[in-house]
């Protein structure tokens, strides 16, 4: 069934939002921060913001943002900060590295506020070196892990997020484990290989102890993943896990292990592609594993975004989450390709209920470096490139940018206009002077949109013009109007 969203010409006043940041526009007036693919714009506030207005004017697609109509709350944007990102931060000098964490994390008027981290629990494919909190020599066995140690995140990950905590004490974290130690899984081997059935409550006990001895450290790991990629064994480190077997893991070991350590950290299923909802189905079928779980992460390297609303549609009791994507450009590019981008992974996203949107790696270095051999990823950009004390900045970082540093954690996605919907048109009778007419009108010239309502009561609407030539589109609130221009591939943020 199509929605209809009343396109009425009332004239009721616009509602005024209290400033988030210094900079913004008087109340009724919308505040811009536009990218266009030529780069002759990156994410940049523009000069002249443009105000509502009663009397409709412009042409375009009319964009009708209805903050009555409420939906998910959304927890943050953000990136994984991998320990290879962590290792190239921790060379930097330390004035430059606080440059760095001030820019992405601090909510203020210069820099761009990410609010939610991935941290991977032991080393992840984009690590120097594979390594577990457990490690031990072939043959030997740690069971009571008498031997778990964070040593090597002593050395990366937890002071660079020590300093992030710093700059945004409220920031979200993520935790995904890529593997159990090796002496844990049938192969004995980093790579591939299932965790044996008689090291499921170790392992359980593994990931609690992870959680504390980063809370020991002021770490709050708000939720975890209870596998990377479930369904991929070629990454270095990786380890597979059917759907059924994590059923059993999360219901008869990892759920009774974190409730009886008093933990509130939620449990995430899947960390895998749109395109086998089926896997996390599996577990909340079942009522003794879906009591301990809060909701499911996807990636989007396979599958549509439309999976995340079936299985919305399946468990709307369950939360979702997008936990990663890689997004990638040539370096040196005179064009940047922003607008599929935000699309998919910002207004898909959200549009298809996710709470929030984690991109992969926050840095690498111009080599794409470090990685792990025989399975890690040698083509996985950051969102900046890191060059001893240099910084450049890349697609990822203006996508995410685009949505984190105006919609702030607490805020609410609202209806807004997309393709498709019906609206109704109230127009003057110009046959009987004090008569209307109504019509309805299906939108086929929508922009690709999603909005949103901020704890300080600001809208937020992000748009993208994913079409070959400039297009002008109307923002309709409240009964008020405004018009706009995007270049063709541009993508534009819009608050007031």
């Amino acid at each position: 069934m199509k929605k209809t969203i009343l396109n009425t010409v009332l004239f009721s006043a616009l509602i005024a939002a209290t400033s988030l940041f210094a900079q913004n526009p008087e109340p009724g007036k919308i505040e811009a921060w536009v990218t266009n693919p030529d780069r002759s714009a990156l994410f940049e506030r523009q000069s002249e913001s443009v105000s509502f207005s009663a009397k409709e004017r412009g042409w375009g697609g009319k964009i009708i943002v209805d903050d009555s109509q409420k939906l998910q709350s959304i927890d943050g944007f953000g990136f994984a900060l991998t320990g290879g990102s962590a290792e190239l931060m921790m060379k930097m000098s330390p004035a430059e590295r606080k440059k760095l964490i001030q820019e992405v994390f601090a909510a203020d008027e210069k820099n761009i506020g990410v609010s939610y981290i991935r941290l991977s629990i032991g080393s992840s494919d984009l690590n120097s070196f594979v390594y577990s909190y457990d490690d031990l020599p072939d043959g030997e066995t740690d069971m009571e892990l008498k031997k778990f140690d964070l040593y090597q995140d002593f050395k990366d990950v937890i002071p660079v997020m020590k300093e992030i905590l710093a700059v945004n004490p409220k920031i979200k974290i993520l935790g995904s484990p890529w593997s159990a130690p090796k002496w844990m899984k049938v192969s004995n081997d980093v790579r591939g290989g299932a965790l044996k059935p008689e090291c499921y409550d170790v392992y359980a006990h593994y990931l609690v102890k992870y959680i504390q001895a980063m809370k020991h450290e002021g770490i709050t790991i708000d939720a975890v993943t209870v596998q990377n990629e479930p369904l991929n064994s070629r990454n270095t480190p990786s380890m597979p896990w059917l759907p059924n077997e994590q059923r059993d893991f999360i219901k008869n070991n990892l759920g009774p292990a974190l409730q009886a350590a008093g933990l509130q950290t939620k449990i995430i299923l899947f960390d895998h592609n749109l395109d086998r909802i089926d896997f996390p189905l599996t577990t909340l079928r079942d009522p003794e594993a879906a009591k301990y779980v809060d909701g499911t992460g996807f990636h989007h390297y396979g599958g549509d975004m439309s999976a995340m609303t079936t299985l919305h549609t399946a468990r709307p009791d369950k939360n979702l989450y997008f936990t990663e994507q890689m997004v990638v450009e040539k370096p040196g590019s005179p064009n940047i390709e922003i607008a599929a981008q935000v699309k998919r992974l910002i207004i898909g996203t959200t549009r298809n209920w996710s709470r929030n949107v984690i991109l992969w790696n926050l840095a690498a270095d111009p080599l794409n470096d470090p990685h792990t051999n025989n399975g890690g990823c040698s083509m996985c950009q950051g969102a900046v490139t890191i060059d001893g004390d240099k910084v450049s900045r890349n697609l990822a970082y203006y996508v995410i940018a685009h949505a984190s540093k105006l919609v702030r954690p607490g805020s609410v996605r609202i209806a807004s206009t997309t393709k498709g919907d019906l609206s109704v048109l109230v127009n003057d009778d110009e046959e009987r002077d004090g008569s209307i007419r109504v019509s309805t009108i299906e939108n086929n010239d929508v922009l690709p949109n999603v909005a949103f309502k901020t704890p300080e009561g600001k809208t937020v609407l992000i748009v993208a013009n994913d079409s070959y030539s400039v297009s002008s589109f109307r923002i309709q609130y409240n009964g008020e109007f405004a018009s706009f221009q995007l270049k063709p591939g541009a993508v534009g943020t819009y608050v007031w």
